[in-house]
């Protein structure tokens, strides 16, 4: 009987058991069914971030949704492999996916530690959390959980142990928007991760669990707890000494964050349009994901001159416009630098300080310094500066607004009062003491360019990036003014004119037609100076000679000649247009200038020179030539490689030579002679300043280097009667040139196969004797030289109407066009 009974009992077991385990068996196929593809692991592509270089391999800028850097397993240091082994799953390299040893001690640990409030551990192992964070959702149920482990389990009978790890590391979020092992070394310590030592290395992997509870600011005391922690496991775990573990845990996190910032100074034009340009090529993904290392044309030297070179002139003419006020008010009864630290200063000037005045005497008025905060909190640091503005640095600022506009100042009263918020700027010579300093409401742009590739070297978009993003080297279209008359004269040296050719400088008028007044342009000075060469047109950049000059080509072929350079798409057939009327970029501008200190060819501008995808396969080169014979494993004899030039020539050789030749006579004889006097090099360049005064610009080039200025209110107003482009925008280019060419041996421009050099009279265009006044050495093409009797273009006609679509007006003795010439419009 009993033995029967205990059969029975063993058989309802054993049924229950059945049962059980195929209630299981069905429940665990349904999972199984539900399981995502595992296999993608093996394609993964994780968001990297996008890094932007300059030319010798500085980063510049990133760009990324997830700031991320993959690096493979490799290149991961076995001190750091070891820490997050130790950290999060000691068993590794030993168990199957799932750690059945770790899950019992867990479940023990956790039995012991419920109802005492102490932390709940884990038992989840380096794979389940790949499966968790790859396949799965973060969802907390035992459907989850399950799947977990199969997933484990099938990965780990998929994938080695070492790609398994490099996953983990390259994709946890480790916190201060870092994601993966060597994004954190650099955002946490800036350093590379072979640079990690035992305590940094132990600290990175205390943070995957919950990196914003160990902050390194905010909890400090909690992290180098959790970073002690994980040191002791590593010593447990045989990774390191017990003297390294004692040694790394009495060292502080000596964490320094890492800026999210541009990493050089006034880089952010550049990196910003560069930005644009990836994703106008490839899309928002690729840019924020797809890991491109992008080297761009970026000379970090040339970029610092030009930065400091335009905002000395911005600031040279912004203080002579006078002061405009303090940017804000505080209390200072309280404590100021709290109220200081609330403002933001500007991030790419820190040559400037902010700075509340505490107290204003007859010959001073004293300041006190912003403190930034502590950093990771918003807490502000204990220390106060102060110093002293003297009235001999801030005697400028006489007041440009209000009732007081124009009135000069007696004592620092006249212009600050206690609570007003400044910039400062340190007074060099003299510690302590501090320039009154305002943000110039004028604006510029300028870009350096190598005109025989075009590849930006430099460009400033503006005062201040952190100010206002607007690029005005290549977002704002202004008009060039006189800047765009040397691409009218050059059209008429490529038609067959010299630059000895005479055109008369006399009152004229045009009809625009649809019953509007008679135009009649006027030059600078408001006189006329009658018959002159083409040469004395351009250097004293006489308005009316231009407009005979293009009314005598016809605007057409001007406008023609405009696009190719690259200064507009469409230039309308208008007379005024060929005084620099129409709206272009300083970007434009000094691609078109390129063209001339080439010898003709066409320039492409271009702020990349090469663009990778993560795998390093190229993606985008910017320098299309062909090498015939780069490619050879080793010298043989051959010749040497020829690298094929497929730019497009757009002008001729002899042309750009003899319009560059006559731009040297603006900056030695015409309208830019403080340029030359500065540098005393050859260089060649132009003025330009529009209608009322409102755009100021000094495009000019040197043998090798292209260089182009604007100076102009954002919302256009006159900049003053004085403002022209030579007193405005040419200084700034001859300091950056000062600068940029300090330790360059001169070189004269390359003068082509045969031309011919003849001496005349630069004025009446006609062979000069020997020793006479005004004698120049022009350059002219075979087969042509100087008149021996002058013939004075534009004199057949002084009224044109706009209904005459003729090309040319009637004169004698027409300019005989070349070959380029016909080349380009089939005459």
């Amino acid at each position: 009987m009993l033995l029967r009974i205990f059969g029975y009992l063993f058989g309802i077991g054993v049924a229950l058991v059945l049962l059980v385990s195929i209630a299981v068996a069905w429940y665990i196929s349904g999972l199984v069914d539900d399981l995502p593809d595992y296999d993608v692991l093996a394609d993964y592509e994780p968001p990297v971030t996008t890094r932007i270089h300059a030319s010798d391999g500085t980063l510049i800028a990133e760009f990324a949704r997830e700031r991320r850097l993959y690096v493979p397993i490799q290149a991961v240091p076995n001190l750091l492999k070891a820490a997050y082994i130790s950290a999060e799953d000691k068993n590794f390299y030993t168990h199957g996916g799932i750690d059945y040893v770790g899950i019992l001690r867990a479940i023990v640990q956790n039995v012991r530690a419920y109802g005492s409030g102490q932390r709940m551990v884990g038992a989840s192992t380096i794979t389940q959390q790949i499966a968790k964070n790859f396949l799965l959702t973060n969802e907390r149920s035992l459907d989850r959980k399950i799947k977990e482990a199969i997933l484990a389990v099938r990965i780990e009978g998929t994938y080695s142990k070492n790609k398994i790890l490099e996953l983990y590391l390259n994709d946890i979020f480790l916190g201060l928007g870092s994601y993966g092992v060597a994004a954190a070394a650099l955002t946490y310590f800036d350093k590379s991760l072979d640079q990690l030592t035992l305590s940094e290395s132990a600290y990175l992997a205390a943070l995957p669990k919950a990196p914003n509870n160990y902050h390194p600011f905010r909890y400090t005391q909690r992290a180098l707890e959790r970073r002690n922690w994980v040191i002791d496991r590593m010593v447990e775990n045989g990774y390191a000494t017990e003297a390294e573990g004692e040694a790394a845990k009495a060292e502080d996190l000596g964490v320094v964050v890492r800026s999210r910032q541009d990493r050089v100074l006034a880089a952010d034009y550049y990196a910003e349009d560069v930005r644009r340009q990836l994703i106008a090529m490839f899309g928002e993904d690729a840019l924020y994901e797809g890991g491109l290392s992008v080297r761009t044309s970026l000379d970090l030297e040339v970029q610092a001159m030009a930065r400091k070179a335009m905002i000395d002139g911005l600031l040279a003419f912004d203080t002579e416009q006078g002061w405009r006020g303090p940017i804000t008010e505080i209390d200072v009864s309280y404590d100021w630098g709290a109220g200081l630290a609330e403002l933001s200063p500007l991030s790419d000037v820190p040559e400037w300080r902010l700075a509340v005045v505490l107290s204003v005497s007859d010959t001073e008025a004293e300041i006190g310094l912003r403190t930034g905060l502590v950093p990771g909190t918003t807490r502000v640091g204990p220390k106060r500066d102060t110093g002293v503005i003297p009235f001999s640095e801030m005697e400028w600022a006489k007041w440009a607004v209000g009732d007081r506009k124009g009135k000069a100042i007696k004592t620092p009263a006249d212009v600050l009062s206690v609570g007003d918020v400044v910039y400062a700027q340190v007074a060099e010579g003299s510690p302590g003491q501090y320039r009154l300093r305002q943000i110039p409401e004028v604006g510029g742009g300028l870009v350096v360019m190598d005109p025989h590739t075009g590849r930006v070297l430099a460009m400033v978009g503006g005062f201040s990036f952190a100010e206002s993003q607007f690029n005005r080297a290549t977002q704002a279209m202004r008009q060039p003014g006189s800047s765009f008359k040397p691409f009218v004269y050059a059209s008429a040296l490529d038609s067959g004119y010299t630059p000895a050719s005479v055109i008369l400088d006399a009152p004229i008028a045009i009809d625009p037609g649809f019953g509007q007044p008679l135009w009649r342009p006027q030059n600078y000075s408001k006189e006329f100076y009658g018959p002159s060469t083409l040469r004395t047109g351009i250097e004293k950049s006489r308005n009316v000679m231009t407009v005979r000059l293009a009314q005598d080509l016809g605007m057409p072929i001007v406008a023609e000649y405009a696009r190719r350079f690259g200064v507009y798409d469409e230039l309308g057939p208008y007379l005024p247009l060929s005084l620099g009327s129409g709206e272009t970029t300083v970007m434009r501008m000094v691609a078109g200038y390129s063209v001339f200190a080439n010898g003709g060819r066409a320039v492409r501008p271009t702020l990349i020179d090469r663009i990778q995808n993560r795998f390093g396969e190229t993606v985008f080169r910017h320098d299309t030539r062909g090498c015939e014979g780069c490619e050879a494993a080793e010298w043989t004899g051959q010749d040497e490689p020829v690298i094929i030039d497929d730019r497009e020539q757009v002008l001729d050789p002899m042309t750009a030579y003899q319009i560059t030749s006559m731009l040297e006579g603006v900056v030695q004889r015409g309208t830019a002679t403080a340029v030359y006097q500065a540098l005393e090099r050859p260089v060649a360049g132009k003025t330009g300043t529009t209608n009322d005064y409102r755009d100021a610009w000094f495009v000019g080039f040197s043998p090798d280097l292209a260089v182009g200025v604007y100076v102009g209110y954002d919302q256009p107003r006159s900049l003053g009667r004085t403002a022209t482009g030579g007193r405005l925008a040419a200084p700034i280019f001859t300091e950056f040139m000062q600068m940029a060419l300090v330790d360059a041996a001169p070189v004269p421009f390359r003068i082509p196969d045969g031309m011919t050099l003849i001496p005349i009279n630069r004025r009446t265009g006609k062979v000069a004797p020997e020793g006479s006044p005004d004698t120049i050495l022009e350059a002219f093409k075979p087969g042509t030289g100087p008149l021996q009797t002058t013939t004075v273009i534009g004199t057949a006609d002084t009224i044109r109407d706009s209904s005459d679509r003729r090309l040319f007006n009637r004169q004698s003795d027409r300019p005989r066009r070349n070959g380029l010439f016909n080349r380009l419009f089939g005459r």
